[in-house]
């Protein structure tokens, strides 16, 4: 479920003029690293001064930039824009600035891009199909030919799975990708195909195998290792080279509680080719995520490379020779990433001292490293890019995400904890409105999506500051279960929808009234998908507390949702999804549905939806429609 929120629900679907952001004059700049600046941003509003009212349609306005990449040689960055509510990619040439702009299709959404080579793009879209009832979510991937200006369907171009974009190797001169799909109709288990980027044409090289749901492959594009399930037991599946034959060499009995957090993510690793040696993430010596050796043939796992004494590791890199580490990266307060490679980590320092007081992230960077993206933000700032040559020292900024508000006039974020009721120790995010004398405000508690896997961070909110510039307190809690914060944090929110979690916010609203900065009668829930959810849950759960609700693409009947959940999911993966959600086999998800428990509501409520939505269906938008009519309760729409 998405962890965003869409200005429909807060500013009543503004409309706003998009400007371009690259090509500006008045929008670029360059700096050399030999000078480094360390003064502050000039600011036009005194901290302790009420800021003028800025105009919502600079909220609600798109990212006039959004995810720009480098391509391998560095001569073209793809990027993609909107104009007047219109979805571009546009590819821009460094050198001559000649663009070729291309419309995303309106019928799909864009999932991912990435370069395959220097003049050819693919791209994943997912689409929802409706049929006999039912919705059904469909993925696709394409590439763009740069060269022929023409799109192509990549790989299978009949889907017999939903998940067609699991792509588990890409080869470095962008000549094909690994592509695990099923084969046919018939196949329950994914086949891996060979797909050449050339013709687009594909090559069976791995056939399915009875229980195997997921592959894996190594740096050199070998699949390597299979993981299978049987009845209630996991089966590894295990060979070094690509003419052996898949051997088990593990059968791990399912003796923990299902629901329960993997002790060791085998599906995120990576193995050297030619050796039995690799990487994992495992929690089992401490219980938060940390960065380990581990032998792929005796399941061993060796000595601790990289921890986090409260956060879990999130993710690791190697560099291009596919042997040594690159990078990790993990969350605290903020998103964060060490670098293992000591010429990034030198880089990482320089541009800190340049652009200080902003999260400083080497975006992207040409195969040779001459050339890099270097993305720049804060609770405050939207953002900026900058093209980075490190050999000549240059820094230039070529676009920001949006150039029309001024971090100045914004609010700080401060990173907290409070404890809820059961003595759990909750993280948050606090916005204060600037210039406001913080007591007996209103207050929005906004939960992020999920829920699980999830969390809030430090990162420039949109929503968040527009609800900050009028008046009102916002309180982002990383409720339990949410991700990053250790096994124990994520299994304290197993089978807590609706019931802890919901608590959570409870707890949050208490806390922050006790300390007299909220007023305890002015206290609304806003949230997305999940955070839609708890929103709607609240005001029915308990009105006293607050005084409205509003929901974008919230869950209103959990059964049905998990229903639709189940397409995405093997059948050992939906089980386990569904003991996650509900917790105890005998908690019926109907109690804190929401669309089911209509009848009690007596607060306003604000309900939107996206009828392309491909993580909550639009049914759910119709049930909760449809129940607020049989209940004669007035829902706003």
């Amino acid at each position: 479920m998405r962890s965003f929120i869409s200005m429909t629900v807060i500013a009543l679907a503004i409309a706003a003029p998009i400007k371009m952001a690259l090509a500006q004059s008045a929008s670029t700049s360059s700096v050399s690293l030999a000078e480094p600046n360390n003064s502050a941003p000039s600011s036009t509003v005194h901290p302790d001064q009420k800021p003028e009212l800025l105009p919502s349609s600079l909220f609600a306005a798109a990212r006039t930039l959004a995810g720009p990449q480098l391509s391998p040689d560095g001569q073209n960055i793809v990027y993609r824009d909107e104009v007047f509510g219109k979805k571009f990619m546009t590819v821009k040439n460094i050198v001559t600035s000649k663009q070729d702009r291309f419309a995303e299709p309106e019928d799909v959404d864009l999932l991912w891009y990435r370069w395959v080579g220097n003049h050819r793009l693919l791209l994943s879209a997912t689409s929802n199909v409706r049929s006999n009832g039912s919705e059904w979510r469909v993925n696709q991937l394409f590439t763009y030919d740069l060269i022929t200006k023409q799109f192509q369907i990549a790989g299978r171009k009949k889907l017999y799975n939903f998940y067609s974009e699991e792509i588990l190797y890409y080869d470095p001169d962008g000549k094909f990708i690994l592509q695990s799909t099923r084969a046919n109709g018939r196949d329950i288990e994914p086949s891996v195909f060979k797909i050449n980027m050339d013709d687009n044409s594909s090559e069976l090289i791995v056939k399915a195998k009875y229980g195997i749901y997921r592959w894996t492959a190594d740096d050199a594009g070998v699949v390597r290792m299979g993981i299978a399930r049987y009845g209630l037991n996991t089966h590894v599946y295990y060979r070094r080279f690509a003419d052996e034959e898949f051997k088990i060499i593990a059968r791990i009995p399912d003796g923990a509680k299902e629901g329960k957090i993997e002790d060791t993510i085998l599906d995120i690793s990576h193995i050297v080719s030619g050796s039995d040696e690799g990487y994992v993430l495992s929690n089992k010596q401490t219980g938060r995520f940390g960065l380990y050796k581990f032998n792929y043939a005796t399941r061993e796992t060796g000595e601790k490379i990289f921890d986090h004494p409260e956060n879990d590791i999130t993710e690791f890199s190697l560099d291009h020779s596919g042997k040594s580490l690159f990078s990790a990266r993990y969350t605290d307060s903020r998103d964060r990433i060490f670098w293992f490679d000591e010429n990034r980590k030198k880089l990482q320092r320089q541009l800190e001292n340049v652009i200080p007081g902003q999260e400083v992230w080497l975006h992207d960077a040409t195969t040779d490293g001459k050339k890099m993206i270097v993305y720049t933000t804060s609770a405050t700032d939207p953002g900026s890019y900058y093209l980075f040559e490190p050999e000549a020292k240059k820094l230039h900024r070529f676009g920001g995400v949006n150039d029309n508000i001024d971090p100045a006039a914004l609010s700080e974020t401060q990173y907290t904890k409070y404890t809820a009721r059961d003595g759990t120790v909750i993280p948050a995010y606090l916005t204060l409105p600037r210039g406001r004398d913080p007591k007996n405000l209103p207050l929005i508690i906004l939960p992020h999506g999920g829920p699980y896997g999830v969390r809030d961070t430090l990162d420039y909110n949109a929503e968040v500051q527009f609800i900050a510039s009028r008046g009102y307190i916002v309180l982002q809690p990383n409720y339990r279960g949410s991700d990053s914060y250790g096994k124990a944090f994520y299994e304290a929110g197993v089978g807590q929808i609706g019931r802890a979690m919901q608590n959570d916010l409870d707890d949050g609203m208490d806390w922050l009234v006790k300390q007299g900065m909220v007023d305890p009668k002015r206290v609304c829930l806003v949230g997305a998908s999940y955070g839609g959810y708890a929103a709607l849950w609240g005001v029915i759960r308990n009105p006293e507390r607050y005084r409205c609700a509003a929901s974008f693409a919230g869950v209103t009947d959990f059964k049905k949702q998990l229903s639709y959940d189940r397409q995405f999911f093997s059948n050992r993966n939906a089980r386990e999804w569904k003991n996650i959600v509900r917790g105890d086999a005998g908690f019926n998800l109907d109690d804190v549905s929401p669309a089911l428990k209509l009848s009690t509501l007596s607060r306003p409520v604000l309900l939107a939806h996206g009828d392309k939505d491909s993580n909550v269906p639009f049914s759910q938008y119709d049930l909760m429609v449809a129940a607020a009519q049989k209940a004669n309760v007035a829902i706003e729409t």
